[in-house]
């Protein structure tokens, strides 16, 4: 059996029974809102991301959690969630002039 080297396992447990920073639960917290969105419709990134007006690599990093989405993206998200159709429907509507 191989072990770990002393150093390495004992960056590991230190890294384990630290408590998250406010920043880790925040960006955790919308990539698992990004990524309910998403799954909710079934569609991939890119068929998502073209259906609701996002980039694909902006929803990349949302749903991998290496940036926050504002506030008004956000609740975007969570509408998306809970009535895509109804959203994807409004978005294909085109506005009077």
């Amino acid at each position: 059996m191989s072990e770990r080297p002393a150093s390495t396992a004992a960056v590991l447990d230190d890294d384990v029974d630290r408590p998250l920073t406010d920043d880790e639960m925040e960006r955790g917290f919308t990539a698992m809102l990004a990524r309910n969105a998403r799954q909710v419709t079934g569609l991939s990134q890119a068929a998502f991301a073209s259906r609701f007006g996002f980039q694909v690599a902006t929803l990349r990093d949302w749903e991998q959690g290496r940036k926050v989405p504002d506030t008004a993206a956000q609740s975007y998200l969570r509408v998306i969630a809970k009535i895509p159709e109804a959203v994807a429907a409004a978005l294909a509507t085109r506005m009077p002039k």
